[in-house]
C-alpha cells in the first residue's frame, strides 16, 4: 500500500491564504459543539431536579407506609388486658419497619413517623355534621405530645388509672373506657370546650365514647411536615369524611395510648409507620433503583387479609417516580429532536462553506495537480488541514460546554466534527479532479444527452433517497411515538437510551431537508418564468436581475441550507409556543379562572358575601361561589367512587366559563330542580366509572337517607382531577343537603387587584402564579430554553448560509455587473441587479421555509408527546407563533439589503483591466 505524501509547505500556505473561511468553519463547529455537548448533561441535571421536585410535591402519595396488626390483648380468664407499655411497642414497631427496608431505599427516606389513629367518630352536639379522630404521633425525637407542642391550658393527656392499676383487666362489654386527649386551640374553639370537658362522641354503631379534654396545645411549628399526616389535629378539615362534614382531632400521649386501645375493639385502632422521601437524596439515577426496590417490597409484602403481625407495605412513590421518568424520557426525546435539527442545519452550512472554499481553491489545486500531485496526496493534505480545524474547534466547544454544564456529551458533537473534517477534502478533491481531467465532450448529440440524463438521474436518486428517508422517519414517528418503548413490555420506563428512536427523532430534520429539495425543484421554473416576464417588460434592470437569477438557480446547496434552516427554526419556535400554550391551558384548567379563593373551614368566612364584594370590584367580570369537595363519596349501582363534587349555581358557572378560554359546558343548562329520578347532575370520569344516564346516590352523614342523583350530561373539567360530579346548589339545598361554599372563582382584568388585599382564612391561587410556577418547573423550563436557543442558532445558520451562498456567486456576479457598468450601468442600478439575483432563493427561504416548519409541527406535534412534559390531559393544539415567524422571514429579506452593499463596497475599486481580462474572478 502506497502512503500519501504530504507537502507541508502547501498545507501551511493554503491555510494561511484561506484563514478567514477556515476560522468561519471553526466558529460554526465550536458553537454547535457547545450546544450539542452541553444540552444532554443539562438535561440530566434537569431530570435530577424534576425527580426531586416530584418527590417534594407528592405529599402523602410519596410516603412509604408499613402497617401491622396489634398483638391481641385478650386475658387468659376473659376480658382485655391494659398494656401500659403500648408506646414502647409502637417504638419497636417503628424500628422493625426501619430495619426491614433495603439500605438503598432507607438512604433516600426521612426518619420514620409512627402514627396510631382511631376510627372516625361523630360529634353528637351541634347542627353541622362534624367528625372526630384520635391520633398518636411519634418519631425519632419522641412523641409529638411531648416534643412538638406547647400546652397553653391544662396538661398533656394522662393515664385514666393510677400507676398501681396500670395492667388491669377490663371485661368485655363494659362501659366506655375513659380516654384523655389534647386539643389544638382552633379545634377547642370549634368545639367550645376547655380542659376537663368531655366531647360527646359516638362510633358508627352509635356506641358512646368517653373522651375527656386534658389540655389545649399550640404547635411549636405548624409547618412541620410530620403534622401533614394528621392535619386535623391542628385545625378542622372540611370534606374529609363526606360532603358537608368537618373533621377534628385529639392528640394522644404515651400515657393515654393504652386507654385508647381499650376504648375501641381489637382491630379498630390502626397503627402504621410512614417514611417520607428525602428529595435531596434522590436523582434520576437513584430513582431507578428505588423504583425497582419499591416494586419488590410491595410484591413481597404480607397480604392485608392475613391475621398476623407481619408488615404490610404500601406506597405510590414508585408510581410517582415512574410518572416523572416518563416526563424525563419525553423531554429527552424532544431535546434530541431539536438537537438533530440544529446538527442538520450546521452540517448543511459546513457543506456550503466547504464548497465555497473548494471553489476558491480550484486554480491552486489544479496547479498542484499539474505539478504532479496525485489526488490521494491532495486529499490527504486537505484532510490534515480540515481535521485539525475540526478537532481544535470541537475541543474548544466541548471545553466551553464543560464550563456551563455539569458534564459533556461528546457523542452529539461527532456529526458536526465529521462533517467539518470530511467536507473540505471531499469538495476540494472533486473540484481538483474536474479541473484537471482530460475527458473531452463527445461530439455525438445523443452521447451528450445520455451524459446529461445520467447526471440528472444521479441527482434524482439522491433526492428520492432523502424523500424515502423522511417518509420512513415520519411513519416511524407516528407508529411508535417518540417515547422509549419499555423493555420487554415492563411497566418501568426508566431507560432513556433508545436506539430505535434515532429514526423517529430525525423526522422533522429529514422532513425539512426533503421539503427544501421539493421547493428547490420549483425554483428554476420560477426564475425562468420571471425571466420571460422581464424580457417582455420595459425594465432592463428587471431583465438583468432575472437573467442572473435564472443562471444561478441550479446551484442547489445555498438555497437548500437556507430553506432547511428557516424551516427548522420555525419548527423549533412552533414547538416552544405549543408547549407554552399547553402550560397556559393547564393553568386555566387547574385554577378554573383568573383567581381561585379557597376558604379554611375553621375561619368561618362567608364565601357568598366575599364573592359579592369581589364581584363589585372594578375590572371583575364574574365571581362565583361554590362548594368543592375532593374525594366525595358517591355510589353507583355497582361501586363506590370518590370524585370531586362541585355544588354551584349552574347558570352563574356557565357565565363564568363563557368569560374564560375553558371549553363551554352546554349541559349545565340541564341542571335544575330535582325530578322523579333525583337531583340532576353532570358527571365526568377518566376511567368510565361515571357516565351520563347513570343513577347515583350521595350518602349523607348519620342515618339521613342518601340523596339520589341522575347523571343528565357531561360535566366540565374542574381542576386536574379526572372524576367530577357537578350539582346545582339550589337543587341540592332543596333536597335537604346544606351547601356551604368554600371556593370562589374570579375572572376579569381586575382580578389581581380585587383579591390582592386578601382575607384571613382564605387562600388565593392566581392563574398567573400557577403559570409562572409551571413555566419555571425544571423540565418545562429546560425544554422551552432549548427550543428558543435552537431557533436562534438555526436562524443564525440560515443567515450564514445566505452569506456563504452570496459569497460563492459574488465573483461571477460582480464581474458581469462591472462589465455592464462599463456600458453605462450605474452603481445603484448594479446593486438592484445583484439584489434581483439573490432575492429568489432568499424569498423561497423566507416564505417557504417557515411555512414548511409549521407544516412539520402539525405533522409531528402529536407523536412528540408534548402533553407529557406540560402535564396536559391531551395533546395541546399547535400554536403558530407568528410573532416569531414574521421576524424570522424578515431577517432573511433584510440580510439581502446588507449583503448587496457590502459586496458593492468590496468590489467597487476593481480596475477596468481586471474587469475585462478573460477569466478574471
Amino acid at each position: 500500500m502506497i502512503r500519501p505524501a504530504l507537502h507541508r509547505p502547501s498545507v501551511r500556505g493554503r491555510a494561511r491564504a484561506d484563514a478567514g473561511p477556515l476560522l468561519l468553519v471553526a466558529a460554526v463547529v465550536a458553537v454547535v459543539t457547545l450546544l450539542a455537548g452541553a444540552a444532554p448533561p443539562l438535561l440530566r441535571a434537569t431530570a435530577d431536579d424534576a425527580v426531586r421536585d416530584a418527590a417534594r410535591t407528592a405529599g402523602r402519595d410519596g410516603d412509604v407506609l408499613a402497617h401491622a396488626r396489634w398483638e391481641y390483648d385478650d386475658a387468659p380468664d376473659g376480658g382485655r388486658i391494659r398494656a401500659p407499655r403500648l408506646a414502647e411497642d409502637v417504638d419497636d414497631f417503628r424500628e422493625r419497619a426501619t430495619e426491614a427496608l433495603d439500605p438503598g431505599l432507607r438512604a433516600v427516606l426521612r426518619p420514620p413517623v409512627a402514627v396510631v389513629t382511631s376510627p372516625t367518630l361523630k360529634v353528637t352536639e351541634g347542627t353541622a355534621p362534624r367528625t372526630f379522630r384520635l391520633a398518636y404521633l411519634v418519631d425519632g425525637r419522641g412523641p409529638h405530645s411531648q416534643t412538638r407542642v406547647t400546652w397553653v391550658a391544662g396538661s398533656p393527656p394522662a393515664p385514666s388509672v393510677p400507676p398501681e392499676r396500670e395492667s388491669l383487666t377490663v371485661p368485655y362489654g363494659g362501659p366506655p373506657w375513659p380516654v384523655q386527649i389534647g386539643l389544638s386551640e382552633v379545634d377547642a374553639a370549634e368545639l367550645g370546650v376547655r380542659p376537663g370537658d368531655r366531647i360527646p362522641l359516638v362510633d358508627e354503631f352509635r356506641r358512646a365514647k368517653d373522651v375527656q379534654v386534658s389540655g389545649v396545645f399550640r404547635a411549636e411549628d405548624s409547618g412541620d411536615p410530620t403534622w401533614r399526616l394528621a392535619p386535623w389535629l391542628l385545625r378542622p378539615v372540611a370534606g374529609a369524611d363526606g360532603v358537608g362534614t368537618t373533621r377534628l382531632g385529639g392528640l394522644l400521649s404515651p400515657g393515654s395510648l393504652p386507654d385508647a386501645r381499650l376504648a375501641f375493639d381489637q382491630d379498630e385502632l390502626d397503627r402504621a409507620v410512614r417514611f417520607s422521601p428525602e428529595p435531596g437524596a434522590l436523582d434520576s439515577g437513584t430513582a431507578e433503583a428505588v423504583t425497582g426496590t419499591l416494586v419488590t417490597l410491595k410484591a413481597t409484602s404480607g397480604a392485608s387479609s392475613v391475621q398476623d403481625t407481619s408488615l404490610k407495605w404500601e406506597t405510590q412513590l414508585d408510581l410517582v417516580l415512574r410518572e416523572v421518568q416518563t416526563r424525563v424520557n419525553a423531554a429527552s426525546a424532544q431535546a434530541s429532536v431539536l438537537l438533530a435539527a440544529v446538527l442538520t442545519g450546521a452540517v448543511l452550512v459546513l457543506l456550503l462553506a466547504a464548497d465555497l472554499l473548494a471553489r476558491r481553491r480550484t486554480q491552486p489545486l489544479a496547479a498542484a495537480r499539474q505539478r504532479g500531485t496525485g489526488l490521494p496526496d491532495l486529499a490527504a493534505e486537505l484532510l490534515v488541514e480540515s481535521a485539525a480545524v475540526a478537532l481544535v474547534a470541537a475541543g474548544v466547544g466541548l471545553a466551553l460546554a464543560r464550563l456551563v454544564a455539569p458534564g459533556v456529551s461528546w457523542w452529539w458533537a461527532v456529526p458536526v466534527a465529521l462533517a467539518a473534517a470530511a467536507a473540505g477534502p471531499g469538495f476540494g478533491t472533486l473540484h481538483a479532479a474536474r479541473a484537471t481531467r482530460d475527458r473531452r465532450a463527445p461530439a455525438n448529440r445523443a452521447a451528450r444527452r445520455w451524459l446529461a440524463q445520467t447526471r440528472q438521474l444521479r441527482g434524482a436518486a439522491v433526492e428520492v433517497a432523502v424523500l424515502v428517508a423522511a417518509a420512513a422517519a415520519l411513519v416511524a414517528l407516528h407508529q411508535r411515538g417518540i417515547l422509549p418503548a419499555p423493555a420487554g413490555g415492563a411497566a418501568g420506563p426508566w431507560s432513556t437510551s433508545d436506539g430505535e428512536a434515532a429514526l423517529p427523532s430525525s423526522a422533522p430534520a429529514l422532513g425539512a431537508v426533503a421539503g427544501a429539495l421539493a421547493l428547490l425543484r420549483l425554483l428554476p421554473a420560477g426564475t425562468r418564468a420571471a425571466l420571460r416576464w422581464a424580457l417582455r417588460s420595459r425594465r432592463p434592470l428587471a431583465a438583468f436581475g432575472a437573467a442572473r437569477a435564472a443562471a444561478t438557480a441550479s446551484h442547489a446547496l445555498p438555497p437548500l441550507a437556507m430553506v432547511a434552516a428557516a424551516a427548522l427554526a420555525a419548527f423549533a419556535l412552533t414547538l416552544g409556543a405549543t408547549a407554552d400554550r399547553g402550560l397556559a391551558d393547564g393553568a386555566w384548567r387547574t385554577v378554573g379562572a383568573d383567581a381561585r379563593l379557597d376558604a379554611n373551614p375553621a375561619a368561618g368566612v362567608d364565601m357568598r358575601a366575599l364573592a359579592g364584594r369581589v364581584a363589585a370590584s372594578p375590572g371583575v367580570r364574574q365571581a362565583v361561589a361554590a362548594q368543592v369537595v375532593d374525594g366525595a363519596r358517591v355510589t353507583t349501582e355497582s361501586a363506590l367512587v370518590t370524585p370531586r363534587l362541585v355544588v354551584v349555581d349552574a347558570a352563574a358557572f356557565r357565565r363564568l366559563l363563557a368569560t374564560t378560554p375553558l371549553p363551554d359546558a352546554p349541559d349545565l343548562a340541564r341542571l335544575g330542580p330535582a325530578g322523579p329520578g333525583g337531583v340532576p347532575a353532570l358527571v365526568r370520569s377518566g376511567d368510565g366509572s361515571l357516565r351520563p344516564g347513570m343513577r347515583l346516590r350521595l350518602p349523607r352523614d348519620g342515618d339521613a337517607e342518601a340523596v339520589p342523583l341522575t347523571a343528565v350530561g357531561t360535566a366540565p373539567a374542574v381542576g386536574g382531577t379526572g372524576d367530577v360530579v357537578v350539582v346545582d346548589a339550589a337543587a341540592l339545598t332543596a333536597a335537604g343537603v346544606p351547601v356551604v361554599p368554600n371556593t370562589v372563582w374570579v375572572t376579569g382584568p381586575g382580578t389581581a387587584r380585587a383579591v390582592a388585599a386578601g382575607t384571613d382564612g382564605v387562600d388565593t391561587v392566581l392563574r398567573a402564579g400557577v403559570l409562572h410556577e409551571r413555566r419555571g418547573a425544571p423540565l418545562t423550563a429546560g425544554l422551552l430554553r432549548l427550543a428558543w436557543t435552537s431557533a436562534a442558532v438555526l436562524l443564525a445558520l440560515g443567515l450564514l448560509g445566505l452569506a456563504l451562498g452570496a459569497a460563492e456567486g459574488a465573483p461571477e456576479r460582480w464581474q458581469t455587473l462591472s462589465r455592464l457598468r462599463t456600458l453605462g450601468l450605474r452603481l445603484r442600478e448594479a446593486r438592484w441587479v445583484a439584489a434581483g439575483e439573490l432575492l429568489p432563493p432568499v424569498a423561497v427561504a423566507a416564505i417557504g421555509g417557515p411555512l414548511l416548519g409549521v407544516l412539520l409541527a402539525y405533522l409531528t406535534a402529536g407523536p412528540l408527546a408534548l402533553r407529557v412534559v406540560v402535564g396536559a390531559e391531551g395533546d395541546p393544539p399547535v400554536a403558530v407563533p407568528w410573532w416569531g415567524i414574521a421576524p424570522l422571514a424578515a431577517a432573511f429579506l433584510a440580510a439581502v439589503a446588507v449583503v448587496v452593499p457590502v459586496e458593492a463596497a468590496v468590489r467597487r475599486r476593481r480596475r477596468l483591466g481586471e474587469v475585462l481580462r478573460a477569466g478574471a474572478g
